[in-house]
């Protein structure tokens, strides 16, 4: 997690140094830009606090260590079923969905039943068919 951490302080400096700048150049008369990245610098810093205090509870990740070799990290990330078109359906229903708030909200109803038809279909699919168990 060191490197996590390392990255969410940097973006939290670097809206900061950002905050500044455009408070400075905007003699901080305009309120919602410099709070905004304010608020941006305080979300980054928060994150990197959390996952620091986090990895002092974890035991050392593989990630962590510069001399590690691949095969520390490997392990089980899961089972997914072969050839599944689930998550296509489920992604086209999503489409939908974002779809309807552009265009009209029956859009958004459609995609959404077609995202519950297609949610079911996935979370069902070792069920029944070829893949059953």
């Amino acid at each position: 997690m060191k490197s996590e951490i390392q990255l969410f302080s940097v973006i939290g400096v670097f809206f900061a140094v950002v905050a500044v700048g455009y408070g400075i150049v905007t003699d901080w008369v305009e309120p919602v830009g410099w709070v905004a990245l304010f608020l941006s610098a305080g979300l980054g810093f928060m994150i990197a606090f959390f996952l620091w205090n986090t990895a002092r509870k974890l035991p050392f990740r593989p990630d962590d260590d510069e001399d590690g070799e691949i095969e520390q990290a490997e392990g089980p990330y899961g089972t997914f079923a072969p050839y599944s078109w689930w998550p296509l359906w489920l992604s086209l229903a999503g489409s939908l969905v974002f779809l309807g708030v552009a265009v009209g909200l029956w859009v958004s109803a459609l995609g959404a039943l077609v995202g519950v038809w297609a949610l079911c279909g996935w979370v069902f699919e070792y069920y029944k068919g070829e893949h059953a168990h």
